[in-house]
C-alpha cells in the first residue's frame, strides 16, 4: 500500500482524530478507559481516564462529537470516579476493573495518575462547566495530599499500598510538577510549598546542550506529562527555573542522542527518534530515555523509538516533531493502525518488530500537545482554574516580564 504524502496541519489532524478515537472506542458506558487495547482488555488506567475526560472537551470543541453527548460522557466518568471507582483519602488506584472499579493486579494507590485524572476533571470542568465543574471540584477537594507526604524527608511518597504501607520518594525532578500546583492549591488539605521546593534539580548536559535539569532515565514523558496541562511558557520560580525551556533543551538531547547512536540502532535517525516509556520487544518499559541520565542507557535501550516521544514533545519542538511525525507516516506505513501511528517499533532486532499495543496514556500525551500545539485549548482552559492558578501563584511560578507570547491560533 502507497501512503500519499501529507504534510504539515493535515497530518497533525489526522494523527489527533485517529489517536482521540482511542478514548472513545476503548472506553465503557461508565466512562472507564482501558490502559491498553490488547493484554488488559479488562483493566482501566486512571491516567487514560483523565487524558480521556480532555479529549472528550477537545472533540466536543472541534464538533468532532456532538456537544451534548460528550457532556453525558463526561458527566457520567466523575460519577463513576464518584461513587463506584475504589480510592483511598481520595487518591485512585493506579489500575481498576473496567466494570466494578476495583483495584486490579494488586496495584499501588498512585499520587501521579490521580494527579492526571484530576487535571483531565479539572479541564472537563472548566470547559462543560456546570454540573460537571461542581462534580471535578468535589473530587479534588477530597483528595487528602498532605495524607501522601513524608514528613521526615518533605518529598512525596512515590507509592503506597494497604498491604505494605508508603514507599520510596519523589526525590528529584520527573513528570510530577502537577502534584505540586494541585497539592498547595488545595482548600482541605494543602501541603506546603516547601516540598515542591525540596526535591532535587540535577543538573548535566549532553554534547552542546548545557544545564538540563534531567530525570533519572532521560525518558521523554518526564519531561511532557506535566506540560500538557500547564502552560509554562515564559515563566519562571523563585530558583529562575525555566521548565518549558527545560524541556525543550532535554527534547533536542534526546534527537541529538539518538542522531550519535544511530550507527548502534538503525532504528535511531534524526527523523526517527522520541525514547520515552513504551511497549518494546520484550514488553513495557520506562526505562528507555537518552543523556543526561543517572541510568544505565547501555542496558535500558534497545533500539525501541516510540512515536508519542516525538510527537508528545511538538509544543518544544515543532519542526523536528512535525518532520518525525511526516517520516512516520510516510516512510514507515506498517506504523499506521487504527487509532493513528502504533505505540513502538524496533529495527535493531533480527525481524522488524512493531507494537500490537496502543496505550492511552502514550496516545493521551499525543492528542493534548497537537492540540496545545494548534490551537493552546488545553492551556487556555486549565490556566483558567481556580486552583491551577492558585497552585503557581503559591508556588511563586510567574510570568517573567520580558516574555512576549508569540502564540497565534
Amino acid at each position: 500500500m502507497r501512503f500519499l504524502k501529507l504534510y504539515g496541519k493535515n497530518l497533525l489532524l489526522k494523527e489527533l482524530k485517529y489517536s482521540a478515537d482511542f478514548f472513545i472506542k476503548e472506553s465503557n458506558k461508565n466512562g472507564l478507559i482501558r490502559d491498553k487495547t490488547i493484554y488488559a482488555k479488562d483493566v482501566a488506567s486512571i491516567a487514560s481516564v483523565g487524558y480521556g475526560l480532555a479529549v472528550l472537551a477537545i472533540l466536543a470543541k472541534r464538533k468532532w462529537i456532538n456537544y451534548e453527548k460528550a457532556y453525558k460522557k463526561a458527566n457520567r466518568t466523575l460519577d463513576t470516579f464518584l461513587n463506584n471507582v475504589e480510592n483511598v483519602n481520595g487518591f485512585f488506584y493506579h489500575f481498576v476493573n473496567m466494570e466494578t472499579g476495583k483495584r486490579e493486579w494488586n496495584c499501588e494507590v498512585s499520587i501521579i495518575d490521580t494527579a492526571i485524572f484530576i487535571c483531565g476533571a479539572l479541564l472537563a470542568g472548566e470547559y462543560f462547566s456546570g454540573t460537571i465543574k461542581s462534580k471535578a471540584i468535589k473530587l479534588y477537594n477530597r483528595i487528602q495530599w498532605n495524607w501522601y507526604v513524608d514528613k521526615e524527608k518533605n518529598y512525596f511518597y512515590m507509592g503506597y499500598k494497604p498491604e505494605t504501607g508508603f514507599w520510596g520518594s519523589w526525590d528529584m525532578y520527573a513528570e510530577q510538577l502537577i502534584m505540586y500546583i494541585l497539592g498547595v492549591a488545595s482548600e482541605n488539605y494543602p501541603i506546603s510549598k516547601e516540598i515542591y521546593y525540596e526535591f532535587k534539580r540535577p543538573l548535566g548536559s549532553y554534547k552542546d546542550i548545557k544545564d538540563i535539569i534531567f530525570s533519572y532515565g532521560g525518558s521523554l514523558f518526564t519531561y511532557q506529562y506535566s506540560h500538557a496541562w500547564i502552560d509554562f511558557k515564559g515563566k519562571k520560580d523563585l530558583e529562575g527555573v525555566d521548565w518549558f525551556e527545560n524541556s525543550k533543551k532535554a527534547t533536542l538531547a534526546n534527537r541529538l542522542y539518538c542522531i550519535e547512536n544511530q550507527d548502534k540502532f538503525k532504528t535511531y535517525s534524526e527523523k526517527s527518534w522520541g525514547l520515552t516509556a513504551c511497549v518494546g520487544p520484550n514488553g513495557y518499559s520506562g526505562g528507555y530515555g537518552a543523556e543526561p541520565s543517572f541510568s544505565n542507557l547501555n542496558v535500558e535501550n534497545d533500539g525501541t523509538v516510540a512515536p508519542c516521544g516525538s510527537i508528545g514533545s511538538i509544543i518544544f519542538t515543532p519542526e523536528e516533531s512535525i518532520e518525525a511525525l511526516e517520516y512516520f507516516y510516510n516512510e514507515c506505513p506498517y506504523l499506521w493502525g487504527k487509532y493513528g501511528l502504533k505505540d513502538a517499533y524496533n529495527l535493531a532486532q533480527k525481524k522488524r518488530w512493531v507494537s500490537k499495543e496502543y496505550i492511552g496514556i502514550d496516545k493521551g500525551i499525543e492528542v493534548l500537545m497537537i492540540e496545545n500545539y494548534l490551537t493552546g485549548f488545553v492551556w487556555e482552559h486549565m490556566m483558567k482554574n481556580m486552583y491551577i492558578k492558585r497552585g503557581l501563584h503559591i508556588l511563586n511560578i510567574k510570568q517573567c516580564s520580558n516574555y512576549i507570547n508569540t502564540f497565534k491560533n
